[in-house]
């Protein structure tokens, strides 16, 4: 690889960035403020009136306009123009997204004054760390402004601290604590050095066209002959032989040999025209005619006037690179006159010598990192195999098209076996059967190096690594390729606030001093997780963590952001109020740096794919950085696996609150991931939702009652349909909960006595009894969704969902039947996204003859998916003839039409319109009869309580 300056000399500013508009002032001091039907920022009542009359201005047309798309470059930019668009009016909080950007534009000007662009800044991992140079040799380079002096020790120079080392003034420890050590590759016994430059040797690449066995001084004849013509080029015996010759034009063969004989000279014009006038044309030389001409501007040297013909003669020409590339010997010959320096698996650790004294660390940037036999402390290991053996990828990256359908997997638990599983278990065992089940995205938690494994990979020890307990860096690219292949997206979970402590591994203390790499003090460990926090304010920790990994992945989830956003760490109460997110606690240099990140990425690879996770709800996660917001592409709701887990585990069915559940599931459904339950069990100890169902202490797998199977898989199939029509996007799914598997997560710890067998995927109940109904229902959701777009148009519009409006419309209907022990709450939901209406009914036990759902077209409506069939674990309750069904011009829930449906207990449906139909095809006959069946469901409603299927019709 070649070698490059990584830090530039003179301070270059950032590219100009485009003046902001003008904007009003945001006048309230409230907090989240939303004002119904009012898109702007609108004046509080209690102006003065002077600013009264602001309130009937038009709105602006930045204020009208809702972005769909990220921002291209030359964009105007508003840093608070998302508040606009949201309905916050909060003064405080603009000044506070007013001054952030102007730090911002700070931190980009350092950053630029430091390294070259936002690549340069993005590619560190292909300059730190230990790379094979093209030249015989390896370079070394690590950050460690504490460290008084530094070599690489290991197996391949018998672990000394003096041969290898670098030291301050020498082979570059520079002013920012860089320091740089060369590896020279030794020359084997009897062997020569080059004597040409181009005559390298190269171990790295995949060819060994040097290795012919011709001669260097024939190929540099060769490449005369071919590239030089005639007089163009001639033996220079002498570095002064040109300026002799010059002199000897001058002033003739006996010029003047001291300066009194030398006497004045003319000046240069009229020396060059004397000279010029003794020039005799000649056609037929080779040499260009360069001519300058001088037109008092000021001399520039890349700007040298010459002849039209000689220029274009010239740009005619090709270099000789064949030639070239010919005297660049490959690994052969490489290997007969070299051995080199650190070979491939070699074992090496960083030697620093501190104030506090000697000290060896795992290199920050080590790509492979193995623990040692004995259990002491681990060692980087030299991945660099040759050509024959790394890995080349095949396929190209894949694109999402539609909404994004996510299967979180950790490599260590997805085999059924008690172990560890490996890269290539994973790749071939559980890519196909995420293929299989619908899902275009995986997302990877765990990868990077952790040294203790039941950390779930939340303690990191080396952020460049991937686990070596998984297997080598080109098996984990292997699974990237192979995803690809398939067609899935890979994302990498980012866990910046869960770096270790451990001093023998991680970064804490890299150079003996405690602020190399986080904070000191308090703030540089985590309150509660025992872990270390990043400094997000300094250049080179940007620079450490503004990367694209090498393994092609195509996105990345942000772990935990008010672990970053907060001093406190996010353990804090939130109210809601806005004051929370701008006040003493909120660390700016955090949403600074995942403003740049989100920029760095966006701008490198315009696909990729950014997940923010945050409990707080921080404004503007998703909006774009020009606008005031962080850039990122979803956010996930975390509400919505704690609110499901609440009702499982304290309410009863029959007192869910339909509108509580709604309030969560489409609460700002813009860019939102919404997932049922996710890898929380194995850090919480907390029930998957199967077994809070299923096994919870009430009977054993093998004996599970017929109820137990139809409440579970029904009652599931519900939560996650509707958790999945109400998402903004993207739907996230963890490894096992697709088929719900029984059992919770726990990883091997001294608590179970590191026991793997809850650290595992029961895989062999894909296909028993209500694993399989589930998974069956779970795989159509994934590939209807493929091929229909259930949630890629629009967001949701609610139609019913209103517990106490119902209530009060049926009470007096329902007094007669109440006290038989029937329901007295209608648990239904109801509700459009593009062409589907989906509908729930949660009640456990009442079904609903020809309930009327309201519906904004008319026509014709095919019922495609129907979770009350045998194949999900159902009744099949529902026949054939009633898949379809046409609507009728009975207004229902506000809609102008409506549609019969028939709902089974805890069940749901999805009607799909295939047909629309004009209001003046319905007739007064078929006006007279809808009004019949609804007369006819009220009197059946009140009286005939032997029916339960028809006892609670539609009001």
């Amino acid at each position: 690889m070649d070698s490059c300056a990584l830090f530039l000399s003179t301070p270059r500013p950032p590219p100009p960035l485009v003046p902001a508009h003008r904007r009003r002032p945001l006048t309230s001091r409230s907090g989240l403020r939303r004002r119904e039907g009012c898109p702007c920022s609108c004046a509080s009542s209690s102006s003065s009136s002077g600013r009264a009359g602001s309130q009937d201005r038009p709105p602006r047309p930045w204020q009208q306009k809702q972005r769909t798309q990220r921002p291209g470059r030359g964009e105007a930019i508003d840093p608070v123009g998302f508040l606009a668009k949201h309905g916050i009016s909060d003064r405080a909080f603009a000044q506070f997204l007013r001054d952030r950007y102007k730090a911002l534009k700070d931190r980009r000007w350092e950053l630029h004054s430091r390294l070259i662009d936002l690549k340069e800044a993005s590619s560190g991992f292909e300059l730190m760390g230990m790379h094979r140079h093209r030249q015989h040799r390896v370079d070394f380079m690590e950050w460690a402004p504490g460290a008084r002096y530094c070599s690489v020790v290991g197996d391949f120079n018998q672990w000394s601290t003096t041969e290898n080392c670098a030291r301050e003034g020498h082979l570059g420890h520079d002013d920012f604590g860089y320091w740089t050590i060369i590896l020279e590759d030794k020359l084997r016994e009897g062997q020569e050095p080059d004597e040409y430059y181009f005559q390298e040797y190269n171990y790295t690449d995949d060819y060994d066209k040097g290795d012919n066995g011709v001669d260097v001084e024939e190929l540099i004849h060769r490449m005369n002959e071919e590239y030089w013509e005639p007089g163009e080029i001639k033996s220079q015996k002498s570095r002064l032989e040109v300026v002799a010759k010059l002199y000897e034009q001058m002033f003739g063969p006996n010029g003047p040999q001291t300066e009194e004989e030398l006497g004045d000279i003319p000046d240069a014009e009229t020396r060059y025209n004397e000279w010029k006038a003794l020039q005799k044309d000649d056609s037929a030389s080779s040499l260009p005619c360069y001519d300058i001409i001088d037109n008092g501007q000021e001399f520039d040297i890349f700007n040298v006037a010459t002849d039209r013909v000689s220029f274009e003669k010239f740009q005619g020409k090709s270099p000789p690179l064949a030639y070239w590339v010919e005297m660049r010997k490959g690994r052969k010959a490489w290997l007969e006159k070299y051995v080199p320096a650190i070979s491939h698996k070699d074992k090496y650790r960083v030697y620093f010598n501190t104030p506090d004294g000697g000290l060896e660390r795992i290199p920050a940037w080590a790509t492979y990192v193995l623990p040692d036999a004995e259990g002491k402390q681990s060692y980087a290991v030299h991945w660099d195999p040759p050509p024959e053996e790394i890995y080349k990828w095949r396929f190209e990256r894949p694109k999402v098209k539609g909404s994004l359908r996510i299967y979180e997997c950790h490599v260590g638990i997805s085999g059924s076996e008690q172990k560890i599983s490996s890269f290539q278990e994973f790749t071939s065992n559980v890519l196909p059967h995420i293929k299989d089940a619908g899902y275009n995205a995986i997302q990877l938690i765990g990868i990077v190096e952790h040294k203790d494994y039941s950390s779930v990979g939340y303690k990191v020890t080396n952020y460049f690594s991937v686990s070596s307990r998984f297997g080598s860096p080109d098996d984990f690219k292997k699974l990237v390729d192979e995803a690809h292949g398939l067609g899935l997206v890979v994302l990498l979970d980012i866990v910046h606030s869960y770096a270790s402590a451990d001093e023998l591994v991680g970064l804490s203390l890299f150079d003996g001093s405690n602020d190399c790499y986080f904070h000191s003090g308090k703030r540089g460990h985590h309150k509660y997780w025992g872990t270390r926090m990043f400094k997000y304010d300094d250049i080179d920790v940007l620079h450490f963590l503004l990367w694209v990994t090498e393994y092609r992945v195509d996105g990345f989830q942000f772990h935990s952001l008010p672990s970053m956003l907060y001093t406190h760490n996010g353990f804090s109460t939130f109210t809601g109020a806005t004051e929370e997110y701008y006040n003493q606690y909120v660390d700016e240099d955090a949403l600074i740096y995942l403003i740049i990140a989100n920029e760095m990425l966006h701008e490198l690879h315009p696909d990729i794919i950014t997940i923010a996770e945050d409990a707080t709800f921080y404004p503007g996660l998703c909006e774009p950085t020009t606008q005031g917001g962080l850039g990122f592409d979803y956010w996930v709701n975390l509400s919505i696996p704690e609110m499901w887990l609440w009702h499982l585990e304290n309410v009863p069915e029959q007192e869910w609150s339909m509108n509580k559940i709604m309030r969560v599931l489409v609460n700002n459904n813009s860019n939102m991931l919404s997932y049922v339950e996710n890898h929380n069990q194995s850090i919480s100890g907390r029930k998957s939702f199967a077994e809070i169902i299923l096994y919870e202490g009430k009977c054993s797998n093998s004996s599970v009652d017929n109820d137990l199977i139809f409440r579970a898989s029904s009652l599931l199939n519900i939560i996650k349909l509707i958790t999945f029509t109400t998402s903004g996007g993207a739907y996230l799914n963890f490894i096992g909960n697709e088929f719900a598997h029984p059992k919770r997560i726990e990883f091997p710890m001294s608590s179970n006595d590191y026991s793997f067998c809850l650290a595992n995927r029961q895989w062999e109940l894909l296909d028993k009894g209500v694993h399989k109904h589930i998974f069956n229902f779970d795989k159509d959701i994934m590939s209807l969704d493929g091929k229909e777009r259930l949630i890629s148009g629009g967001s949701p519009i609610v139609h019913h969902c209103d517990d106490t409006s119902m209530v009060s419309k049926v009470a007096a209907l329902l007094a007669p039947i109440a006290s038989s022990g029937m329901p007295t709450t209608l648990q239904i939901i109801s509700f459009t996204r593009g062409p589907f209406l989906f509908v729930f009914n949660f009640n456990p036990d009442a079904s609903y003859q020809l309930y009327s759902v309201g519906v904004d077209e008319a026509g014709e409506y095919q019922l495609i998916l129907n979770t009350d069939e045998t194949k999900y674990g159902g009744r099949g309750e529902l026949t054939s003839n009633q898949y379809m069904k046409r609507t009728s011009d009975n207004r229902v829930g506000g809609c102008r039409n409506s549609l019969e449906l028939t709902l089974p207990s805890r069940s749901a449906q999805t009607p799909r319109q295939t047909k629309k139909i004009q209001l003046e095809q319905f007739t007064g006959k078929e006006h007279y009869r809808s009004e019949r069946i609804l007369q006819m469901q009220i009197v059946g409603l009140m009286f005939d309580v032997s029916d339960l299927t028809f006892c609670c019709g539609t009001i």
